[in-house]
């Protein structure tokens, strides 16, 4: 105790020239926000008043679906803070006012979280967190780098990963009772959008997912979070964010991102830091927009880990964290007061989320000792020698012992004793109806994806239209066969293989889905479905034009049934070579291993597809035995052989003839029966399911999903039944 008080003493002697009354100066970079023609008072922590606690009435509606709690301060300063908001301008004639958001109350107790270890739950992420979020409040996690912001934020929307373990109390609106769906919202700290879709329209498609109920009624809910997040102005733009499309800045990007969960009308919205990389002209406008939102009656709760004085000022409550300890939660103003009362006052040109930064990150006692060992004239840091631990612990222990934490504890007891009304879900849009959905935006999106799906189209003609041509002019004679299969080998091989450059397409919509699925917007075998039947008229499209150029350029025979064939059979090699593509990119989850992996993949399947060497003389191990029977270019080449050449007789001498089986038995491997090149047809339709089954398998198994509703249920067990 000793070295805390003489390090806090060190401290306050540091910052005292900044704080004292003597010195101070008043200064227009520090103030709070404050109604129109409030008088400008510069923070002072030796003028602060010693704030009471805060008498707050829970009182539950009759009906209602959500805990009322009616505050009122105990100071007329702390009154002025938190109703001197942003001045809100005249509202013009006619116009819309947001909709009003049933909240709903959130009290935790004595929460802590384990994060699983090599041997046991051994990390502490969270250490005996107490709290409340209040219906038409913000309140912000606030702390450094690893500080355990986020975990905590996950434990409150029951969505911590299955590598950890949750040991406390949470309650709902006075209940321990897991938050159904479309009762709450949480936006993830890196979200990811369609750039090819306006605001609107992303909007639209996300509500005809989330939702059930008539056309009509989403776009209403569309409507509301349009305005809800001021973004009318940009609801018909696109959203963009490509190398080749400008779209909207990255604040809109991050409020587009927010609306999405804003459509299913949550009573609680988790925002993972809101701020992110934003500036602050961005970051103000976001705050003053969640400002607005909370005025609705929505309950905000979000990390963030640095704001401006201005943001700052815009924040109800605040939980400071610091290695998982609680340092302390309460009023934003209340922060500061409970800094000066352990020592750690705040200069008044600093921002209030700096000074705690800097009292609490660890990481500035590397600066410091930098600092002590660059010996530099005009070094000032080297005169801040605190020791960042002994500040964590008094700060600690002076909250422990304060009245603030006292009010914390009696507010929960209050919010607690009685069970206020259980929030229902929504309900969910049926299966068929996001399937249709999903189709037709993916539709959408390829119309408009010049570069990844149109380009393609291209390369396909033109590799087709080089192909014919290097091949062209061959005949019907015997000794044509060896040069025709050589043009079906190079055509199937090679139009296989341009199909890797889809890959960061394939990319973009597993990102959408896994972002979409972490909500339970969408589902897997949903998404695989409405994957599939979205890229069936992309690829039918490729598969009909490439087809009728090769084969007329060629010059194979001519019949209107074998062309038919012809064009099924690749377009059915088109399909299963993009539930391979899908497969290696829902494995990898990232273009170039994608890329080098589908590049070898290929090449391994062009050595064993008989051409080379026919199979039957592959060496068995591995290359004939399980590779040349897994290639899909086996299956293809055979039945396009089969259709050409079964059935065909070719004149050898003047007398004698021989069966187009004959001539080609010695180049590839066919089978002479007439109908064995619909059992190789077959073969390839069984294996495009059989790669997206196990694309199934592995974003529903192999990935780790965070299912909300069902992950909240498991935490509340194991509070009750902790290991």
């Amino acid at each position: 105790m000793e070295e805390i008080q003489s390090q806090s003493d060190h401290y306050r002697s540091s910052s005292s020239s900044a704080s004292s009354p003597a010195s101070r100066v008043p200064s227009s970079n520090f103030f709070y926000l404050r109604k129109p023609g409030a008088l400008r008072q510069p923070i002072s922590f030796e003028d602060s008043p010693d704030w009471d606690d805060t008498d707050i009435e829970v009182r539950v509606d009759e009906g209602g679906d959500s805990i009322n709690a009616a505050t009122t301060p105990a100071s007329p300063s702390l009154s002025k803070l938190n109703s001197g908001s942003l001045p809100s301008p005249p509202l013009p004639e006619r116009a819309v006012v947001a909709r009003k958001i049933a909240g709903a109350s959130l009290a935790w107790k004595d929460l802590t979280v384990t994060i699983k270890g090599k041997r046991k739950y051994s990390d502490k992420v969270v250490k005996s967190s107490n709290g409340y979020a209040l219906p038409g409040t913000m309140t912000v996690i606030m702390g450094p780098a690893k500080s355990g912001k986020s975990t905590l934020l996950r434990v409150l929307a029951g969505r911590l990963p299955d590598s950890a373990r949750m040991y406390g109390e949470v309650f709902v609106n006075g209940s321990k009772s897991h938050m159904p769906y479309a009762s709450y919202g949480y936006v993830e700290r890196e979200t990811t959008l369609i750039g090819t879709l306006t605001v609107r329209e992303f909007l639209y498609y996300s509500a005809l997912l989330q939702l059930p109920g008539f056309f009509c009624q989403r776009k209403s809910v569309v409507e509301d979070a349009i305005l809800a997040m001021s973004l009318g102005d940009y609801a018909n733009k696109l959203i963009g964010g490509h190398c080749y499309m400008k779209g909207l800045p990255r604040g809109e990007r991050r409020r587009v991102s927010i609306a999405r969960e804003l459509v299913m009308r949550p009573h609680v919205l988790f925002i993972d830091e809101p701020l992110y990389h934003l500036d602050s002209v961005s970051a103000l406008l976001m705050m003053v927009t969640l400002k607005k939102l909370a005025s609705t009656g929505c309950t905000l709760i979000f990390t963030i880990y640095q704001s401006s004085t201005e943001v700052f000022g815009l924040f109800d409550r605040i939980c400071l964290l610091s290695n998982g300890n609680t340092l302390f939660f309460g009023e934003t103003l209340a922060c500061l007061q409970h800094f000066s009362n352990a020592g750690f006052p705040c200069p008044i040109m600093q921002s209030p989320s700096d000074h705690f930064l800097r009292a609490i990150n660890t990481d500035f006692d590397r600066i410091i000792a930098m600092c002590k060992n660059w010996q530099d004239d005009h070094g000032d840091l080297s005169s801040v020698n605190m020791d960042t631990a002994v500040a964590i612990r008094t700060l600690e222990a002076t909250y422990k012992s304060s009245t603030d934490a006292a009010a914390v504890e009696t507010m929960i007891t209050k919010l607690t004793e009685k069970e206020g009304p259980s929030l229902k879900s929504k309900g969910k849009a049926s299966i068929p109806t996001r399937i249709a959905v999903l189709t037709w935006r993916s539709l959408l999106i390829m119309s408009r994806e010049w570069k990844y799906y149109w380009f393609r189209l291209i390369l396909y003609m033109l590799l087709t239209l080089c192909i014919g041509t290097v091949f062209s002019g061959l005949g019907h004679s015997l000794s044509s066969v060896v040069t025709r299969v050589a043009a079906i080998f190079v055509y199937v091989s090679f139009n296989s293989l341009l199909s890797i450059a889809g890959v960061p397409a394939q990319l973009k919509e597993i990102k959408v889905y896994a972002c979409e699925e972490s909500n339970l917007h969408s589902g897997t075998f949903v998404f695989l479905l409405g994957q599939l039947f979205s890229s069936i008229p992309f690829l039918f499209l490729i598969s009909i034009s490439s087809s009728l150029v090769f084969y007329f350029l060629v010059g194979l025979r001519d019949e209107f049934s074998l062309l038919m064939y012809f064009v099924l059979n690749f377009f059915t090699c088109l399909l299963v070579n993009d539930g391979l593509v899908l497969l290696v990119v829902s494995i990898w989850q990232e273009v170039y291993w994608s890329i080098l992996t589908l590049v070898f993949i290929h090449v391994a399947m062009m050595l064993t597809a008989g051409y080379f060497r026919i199979r039957s003389a592959l060496p068995r191990p591995i290359w004939k035995y399980p590779i040349s029977y897994v290639s899909f270019h086996t299956y293809s080449i055979q039945g396009l052989l089969e259709n050409e050449y079964v059935g065909t007789s070719y004149a050898v001498g003047q007398v004698r003839t021989i069966s187009g089986y004959q001539a080609l038995r010695n180049v590839y491997d066919i089978s002479p029966h007439g109908n064995s090149k619909w059992g190789n047809l077959l073969v390839l339709f069984l294996m495009c399911a059989g790669y997206r089954i196990l694309v199934f398998v592995i974003l529903q198994f192999g990935v780790r999903k965070k299912f909300p509703a069902r992950r909240f249920l498991r935490c509340n067990q194991d509070m009750n039944n902790p290991r």
